[in-house]
């Protein structure tokens, strides 16, 4: 009786190492895009986030980091996503709108106006409602959308701006998306759609007049070559959703599921606040690059007048529903 329990005890050791051999033999890897510069706050962000999910796998889950849209174009990526393909990109509610189109409305004017918002918005039923739709009716897995890149504001060649109408006939580069479009369009420009890579060139050959960005951009991609004002309206707290394939995420153990996702929340929000945390001296460096800051803009009328983007998209319920969730 002794020798066959110690034969037992025996074999499901032998069983247990040999799973845990077999897991730790299979690696796991994921491939993440993003359009930044390598010296943009998220790109470091991005790494700490792949150390980690490595360190805590054991080296089971690798995350390879590619900037600069080494992959590609970010719709072509979120394409890739929905066909089970191991990758990943740092993308918008703006262009997961183009799949469930009320979620754009976190990339509306003035829509929330603090990381700490944000974070309420991981509270929101009607957030995790779209994000559950994206998941099982698009394939589109969200890890986290804790990452704020700041506030975006209008950035120009020759003309400072104050005022919506200031904008008037003003070609300002904004991303292909409804959300993006209808808004520079409600607060007094001419939306024109173009990839990130392409602003430098657009602004140098005159093709377009300004572009919304946020000041990172500006360091992180030099455009403080390109561009003479920028005038702080503030007309988008720019969040952005860490997305990848359901299908991939699903066949990850559980364990790494959990790391994945836990440990993209924490970078997230890390690189947050230092983003916000960084913001003074940023713009005192684009100040010194000869750049004019203009804060004294009509922020009432740019918010009056962003209302019309929700209005024409058919998301004012929706917003007016997610403000009721989460107390604004």
């Amino acid at each position: 009786m002794v020798k066959r329990l110690i034969a037992v005890f025996v074999l499901v050791v032998m069983i247990g190492l040999l799973t845990s051999v077999a897991l730790a033999q299979e690696q796991y890897v994921l491939r993440f895009n993003h359009v930044l510069a390598p010296g943009h706050p998220y790109h470091e962000g991005f790494q700490k986030w792949a150390e980690r999910v490595y360190e805590r796998t054991d080296g089971g889950l690798k995350i390879e980091v590619f900037h600069s849209a080494q992959l590609g174009v970010e719709e072509d990526i979120i394409e890739q996503i929905r066909q089970g393909v191991p990758v990943g990109q740092n993308t918008d509610a703006a262009r997961l709108g183009n799949y469930v189109p009320e979620i754009a409305v976190i990339n509306g004017p003035y829509f929330v106006e603090s990381i700490e918002e944000v974070k309420k918005l991981n509270d929101s039923p009607s957030v995790q409602k779209w994000i559950d739709t994206l998941d099982k009716e698009y394939g589109l897995k969200v890890l986290s959308f804790n990452w704020v890149q700041g506030f975006r504001h209008f950035m120009t060649k020759d003309k400072p701006v104050k005022t919506p109408e200031d904008l008037k006939g003003l070609r300002i580069r904004t991303p292909p998306a409804p959300i993006w479009q209808e808004s520079v369009r409600a607060l007094g420009a001419t939306p024109t759609a173009l990839n990130f890579d392409e602003i430098y060139t657009a602004l140098q050959q005159g093709a377009v007049d300004g572009a919304e960005l946020v000041y990172d951009n500006v360091t992180s991609g030099n455009l403080h070559e390109v561009l003479n004002y920028i005038s702080e309206t503030g007309h988008f707290l720019l969040v952005n959703f860490q997305v990848v394939s359901s299908k991939w995420f699903n066949n990850l153990p559980e364990e790494y599921q959990k790391i994945l996702v836990e440990e993209c929340d924490r970078a997230g929000l890390e690189t947050s606040y230092l983003i916000e945390e960084k913001t003074k001296e940023t713009k005192e460096i684009i100040r010194e690059k000869g750049v004019t800051i203009i804060e004294d803009v009509d922020l009432e009328a740019f918010r009056k007048a962003g209302e019309s983007a929700y209005e024409v998209l058919g998301l004012t319920e929706a917003k007016e529903r997610v403000y009721q969730e989460i107390g604004k």
